[in-house]
């Protein structure tokens, strides 16, 4: 079961309570006070680890409790502090507080790791209490309390490349003939039902990650269909991949359908928009001639758009859209790699006057 989204309890544990103790000495009947102090209580942290690909085991036990710190006991012992709990997430995971919906982490690299709750401190024993006026303590401190909170997981792919478009727009099959993923496919919409992710190699030890989503409608912004739930996926690719079938069942129009997830896009992040986006007019197969993909490629080349006819079926194109890809890709590396060196550059300091 794909789960990307789910609310859970953490609770650290709580110190260990300090002791009130003497010695006890032959020939002694008054020793000094000797009470050690508690155990810290146990944190949790969340680490991520890359074999992980959902949240499944939070939503199933949204739970999790550290144990308390043991309490403090005579002759200076000081109690054993309890175990942490490390709680593991898939890469790509945002920590929001339910309260307030700030976001505490999010959560990327592989093995990166955050304390979301630390343990209370055990409290000091009455050892720690003596002094030259007070020779026989009898005070000693609580533990301080573990720290509760409600938490949001939300879990946002990591993907190079985002196949969005219409319901049985054919992204499925591209998937499967592009990479070694398995998606399901058949001729009707909603054929996926989770987002799906295949890597696809290029040459040698070249690759990209490409993450097939459900397919949008119109409205998904607002909960109709299936996009709303994962249209958040698409927020960390770098390449849009826009299929557009051309020759859809309903007779709708593909440029009229192209503009209406183009329309979602903008009105869930309008920053997406901004997204290198390859317009990729599939099934191409179907048609007798060319005539009207051609038609619409030279449309949509005139708004800006890169655009590459297909058949996933046949394979007609594919090898020219991978290229494509990796060429944007290449692009998009350089660039933020030359943006990265700009901003470590120390600024010119101006002449002393």
């Amino acid at each position: 079961m794909f789960i990307d989204e789910t609310k859970i309890f953490v609770r650290s544990g709580t110190g260990g309570k300090g002791c009130v103790a003497f010695r006890r000495e032959k020939c002694v009947p008054k020793g000094g006070p000797d009470g050690g102090d508690g155990g810290k209580g146990g944190d949790v942290y969340l680490q991520v680890d890359p074999k992980l690909k959902t949240l499944l085991d939070y939503h199933l036990r949204p739970h999790i409790r550290a144990k308390n710190g043991l309490n403090g006991s005579g002759n200076n012992r000081t109690g054993k502090g309890a175990d942490d709990i490390v709680m593991k997430v898939p890469g790509g995971t945002v920590i929001k507080d339910f309260e307030t919906g700030e976001i505490i982490a999010d959560l990327i690299a592989s093995g990166q790791t955050i304390c979301i709750a630390k343990g209370g401190k055990g409290g000091r024993g009455n050892a720690h209490f003596v002094s030259s006026t007070h020779q026989s303590p009898r005070e000693a401190e609580d533990g301080e309390p573990g720290e509760e909170k409600t938490l949001i997981l939300e879990l946002k792919l990591l993907a190079d490349v985002g196949l969005v478009g219409y319901p049985n727009a054919g992204k499925s099959t591209l998937l499967s003939r592009i990479s070694h993923a398995k998606p399901k496919i058949a001729d009707y919409p909603f054929t996926t039902l989770n987002p799906i992710l295949g890597q696809v190699r290029v040459g040698e030890g070249k690759s990209f990650v490409v993450a097939d989503l459900p397919g949008l409608i119109e409205n998904a912004h607002q909960g109709i269909g299936l996009g709303h739930e994962f249209l958040r996926h698409i927020e960390r690719t770098k390449v849009l991949i826009h299929i557009v079938d051309i020759a859809p069942l309903d007779g709708s129009d593909p440029v009229h359908n192209f503009e209406a997830i183009n329309k979602e896009l903008e009105l869930y992040d309008p920053l997406l928009l901004e997204r290198p986006q390859i317009v990729v007019l599939n099934k191409i197969d179907l048609l007798p001639t060319k005539r009207l993909p051609n038609k619409i490629k030279k449309e949509l080349s005139g708004r800006g758009y890169e655009v590459l006819l297909i058949s996933s079926l046949t394979g007609e194109g594919l090898k020219e859209l991978l290229y494509t890809i990796s060429q944007k890709l290449d692009e998009i590396q350089e660039e933020e790699l030359k943006q990265k060196e700009e901003d470590n550059q120390e600024p010119d300091l101006a002449p002393v006057k």
